[in-house]
């Protein structure tokens, strides 16, 4: 690309340069053209909840998206704005145009506020820390009186959608300017920046395999905030000590980094990586997608299959498995893996299990929840 000269840019802009920004803001308004509706948070659930674990919801959190993270503080907070009628942002979603998706909508912003709703009329945690309603601290929602809880599920939240001229790169845009403004660190780039060592170079070097990037594509938003070395130090955190998770991913990564950068064994990680991906290759015939149109795989479906083959390539070295599509189509590893899964020991021990224990062909181990 050349260099824009200062003489350049002190020269008036031509009619015919300006006619061609004004077709391009015309050509790039249409991809971003959208309506703003209103719906009640009963509806809002419902449309999440109903068909979630078929993967058939109409509201539903696309692969790009960030896993559920907010604690119960932060849930707290957000269901007390709205029994305060304090504004909030609006949620930000996508018709989709065409595929399988058609004519459901993407969330685009919006899925910690939406699983927070979710969570909340499911009576999945307490209301607390709260600073205007202290009275409030301790409850479900159930606990409140039922005209409370039917005023609550009566508020509306407001919702932009997008029409379906919204593609995939649009809408990718969109969340990438909602949510990575320009300074906010991600945790792996702050991890590049306070615990540096031979471990971290180590899976550096592992994200830059070109047959990882082949088998497991993921879009050039995710890229750039160094997904490809937080997948590898998922792989490598949970091979060993997947057991031992609990509650925090991001502290759970962080001191298996530190530890990493004290000791770790080159070769044998290094060995079982490859054989990893080796694996991957002949036997899975879309490597980590989830179908042939999928063009960004989710961080719980690569960390299932990854550590999952791993373990079961412990066990028996020659494995030749069974047809893996059966399984991996099926009902219960979409839902062991659907991006709205929250992290906790049980449900990671699960869908590493789902996948160790069928290559083996044997009754998969559960752990319990």
């Amino acid at each position: 690309m050349s260099r824009v000269t200062q003489r350049e840019i002190s020269q008036p802009k031509t009619q015919a340069e300006q006619s061609a920004v004004d077709a391009e803001i015309q050509e790039r308004q249409k991809v971003t053209d959208h309506e703003i509706r209103e719906f009640p948070v009963s509806v809002i659930v419902d449309k999440f909840t109903i068909g979630l674990n078929t993967d058939e919801a109409e509201l539903f959190i696309p692969d790009y998206q960030r896993e559920f993270v907010w604690d119960a503080k932060q849930q707290s907070r957000f269901i007390e704005s709205l029994l305060l009628n304090i504004p909030v942002p609006y949620l930000f979603v996508a018709d989709i145009g065409e595929g399988r998706y058609e004519g459901r909508l993407e969330i685009v912003d919006g899925s910690q506020r939406i699983r927070t709703l979710v969570n909340f009329l499911e009576d999945k945690f307490r209301l607390q820390d709260l600073n205007k309603l202290p009275s409030a601290n301790g409850f479900l929602f159930s606990d409140f009186s039922i005209p409370r809880q039917l005023r609550l599920k009566r508020k509306t939240l407001r919702m932009i959608e997008l029409t379906e001229l919204a593609d995939e790169e649009a809408r990718r845009e969109i969340f990438d300017r909602l949510n990575t403004g320009g300074t906010n660190l991600q945790p792996m780039e702050k991890r590049k920046g306070s615990h540096d060592g031979p471990f971290l170079s180590f899976i550096e070097e592992c994200a830059k395999s070109q047959l990882l990037l082949s088998l497991c594509p993921i879009s050039a938003v995710r890229i750039k905030l160094a997904e490809y070395p937080e997948l590898v130090l998922r792989y490598f955190a949970y091979i060993d000590n997947y057991l031992l998770f609990d509650k925090s991913v991001d502290d759970f990564l962080t001191e298996a980094l530190k530890h990493g950068n004290i000791e770790f064994d080159k070769e044998r990680l290094t060995n079982e990586f490859n054989q990893m991906l080796s694996f991957v290759e002949r036997h899975f015939n879309l490597g980590f997608r989830k179908n042939e149109n999928n063009k960004s795989v989710p961080r719980i479906r690569f960390e299932a299959i990854a550590v999952g083959v791993t373990l079961a390539l412990r066990e028996n070295p020659n494995l030749v498995p069974a047809d893996t599509n059966s399984w991996l189509n099926s009902k219960e590893f979409i839902t062991l893996t659907r991006s709205d899964s929250s992290n906790s020991r049980p449900k990671v021990a699960n869908r590493i299990h789902f996948v160790r224990d069928n290559l083996l062909g044997k009754e998969v181990s559960r752990a319990d929840e």
